[in-house]
């Protein structure tokens, strides 16, 4: 276990409580990146236990698809060349109170250089059918959503 592993814990009730104070409703982004052979794009944070898709939150006076870019950049190496495709906005208020996560999905998109400092662990393509066990529910299920496979949700 990281070192960031282990006092997230302890961090992320001051980190929570910050946003709260600063905000009234926190909004993020998440992008559900395809390759050619259908595959989707996961993250493993150095800090959080999981597979998840890359994002993160939504910065003030920034659009929600330049958040998108500029997460999918820093987490993952991966740049959108075409325009994500809108999939749903998701209440992520049983993890916390007032937040909201919306979903893109990319098919067009170029490598590029990750720029993230330490917050990611790994990066790594899986199949949909063949989803690592560790991944988070709200991954696997956004996943199944966009491929048919489940009826959407509004929960996270």
């Amino acid at each position: 276990m990281t070192w960031k592993r282990a006092v997230e814990p302890f961090v992320r009730p001051l980190a929570k409580t910050h946003a709260r104070l600063s905000r009234g409703l926190t909004l993020g982004v998440r992008g559900m990146v395809f390759d050619g052979e259908g595959r989707v794009l996961l993250i493993e944070h150095t800090y959080v236990r999981g597979w998840h898709l890359p994002g993160g939150g939504v910065e003030k006076n920034e659009t929600v698809e330049a958040a998108l870019a500029r997460e999918l950049e820093e987490e993952a190496g991966v740049r959108p060349t075409g325009t994500p495709a809108f999939l749903g906005i998701y209440s992520n208020a049983r993890t916390f109170r007032g937040d909201h996560v919306l979903i893109y999905r990319i098919d067009e998109w170029a490598p590029c250089k990750m720029t993230s400092k330490g917050e990611i662990a790994a990066v790594d393509w899986f199949a949909p059918d063949a989803l690592p066990k560790d991944v988070t529910g709200g991954t696997r299920r956004r996943i199944e959503e966009a491929l048919g496979a489940r009826r959407p949700d509004v929960f996270w």
